[in-house]
């Protein structure tokens, strides 16, 4: 196995659960608009510019791992306040394209602070597996697909064995993560076509993996950005969810999303902000109730205030690392804060 896949489990592109995958159909995703206020009533200092995920200190990522938390998350939570942006939405007052931009490009700067550790919250130790894997969250969560995949992967290691999976028996392996049927067709298909086409090892292109059965273009862009270090931007929808609450597009399909996107940030950027938005839109901005006054961007946000805004209250709407949970992941990255989930069954 190449080093690729291992490395990009600590830095990839994931952003799959709860949302929608080729292999049952993709959903659009609503969202609600309101005007901003400064949260905490303070004016705002223009602060240093933030560093990206990849200069953190190795002190303060000790000090986070130790505690449990992110600094700055920590910091967010132990004083009921927002943290400080570099800069904040006035309400009322329209927004060039280019302050867009440039406020968009904040956020991500913040964001790679808030998570230096984000990463695929899917389990998987190379490109097949997490083919497999990001095919089977589709509606469903990344933490019932992680419970699942061990003893699917110790009875299909290769193609070449999923290919020839009686379904029968495939689906009873895959329940748990529902759709069972569809989705067992599409890993017996793709694998299938894996062997046959493609000499039984996962292609790198995004033509080709689009041409597999149940694989669509976010499909296609998670095992890319992950598993082979490709740049993508994965719109799911927590991806789609924020960026529409954020106003940086106002596209609801999921292709046209990425067009704009990917017009805001570099090329570079693609995978890592792609995580970053998922892990902020899974832990803090939920989609029916965000916690606004727990929020390290609030001051960056043009819908602060459609959430709750009490610090008190914000703060238990905290959810995995963030509120103190277990992740999703059963074996997650060594730099992760948080705890490990529990295997299917356990307490």
């Amino acid at each position: 196995m190449s080093k690729s896949p291992v490395r990009a489990q600590a830095k990839g592109a994931d952003g799959v659960s709860e949302g929608s995958n080729s292999a049952v159909g993709e959903q659009a995703i609503s969202r609600p608009t309101k005007a901003t206020k400064r949260p905490s009533g303070e004016p705002v200092k223009q602060g240093k510019p933030v560093k990206s995920a990849g200069s953190e200190k190795p002190a303060k990522a000790a000090a986070a791992a130790k505690s449990g938390k992110p600094a700055k998350a920590a910091a967010t939570a132990k004083s009921g306040k927002p943290a400080k942006a570099a800069a904040t939405v006035k309400p009322g007052k329209p927004e060039s394209h280019l302050a867009m931009v440039r406020r968009a490009r904040r956020i991500n700067r913040e964001l790679a602070e808030i998570y230096p550790y984000a990463h695929p919250e899917l389990d998987f130790r190379n490109p097949f597996e997490l083919l497999v894997a990001t095919v089977l969250s589709a509606q469903t969560t990344d933490l019932r697909v992680n419970q699942t995949t061990p003893a699917l992967f110790a009875a299909y290691p290769t193609p070449e064995d999923m290919a020839a999976a009686v379904p029968e028996e495939l689906e009873e392996l895959i329940r748990p993560t529902g759709f069972f049927r569809a989705k067992a067709k599409s890993l017996i298909g793709l694998s299938a076509s894996i062997r046959d086409n493609f000499g039984g090892e996962v292609p790198g292109r995004l033509a080709d993996l689009v041409t597999l059965p149940g694989v669509g273009r976010k499909t296609a862009n998670v095992v890319l950005g992950n598993a082979f270090g490709v740049p993508g931007i994965t719109v799911d929808t927590h991806f789609g969810r924020l960026v529409r609450r954020w106003k940086w597009t106002e596209q609801e399909d999921p292709e046209k999303v990425e067009a704009e996107i990917a017009a805001i940030f570099p090329k570079s950027e693609w995978t890592m902000l792609s995580h970053r938005v998922v892990f902020h839109g899974r832990r803090i901005c939920h989609a029916r109730r965000p916690a606004c006054g727990a929020c390290p961007i609030a001051p960056l946000c043009p819908s602060y205030g459609e959430g709750e805004t009490d610090p008190e209250k914000a703060r238990k709407l905290l959810k995995y690392e963030m509120g103190g949970q277990p992740g999703q992941r059963l074996s997650p990255p060594p730099d992760y804060p948080g705890r490990p989930a529990p295997a299917l069954g356990a307490g």
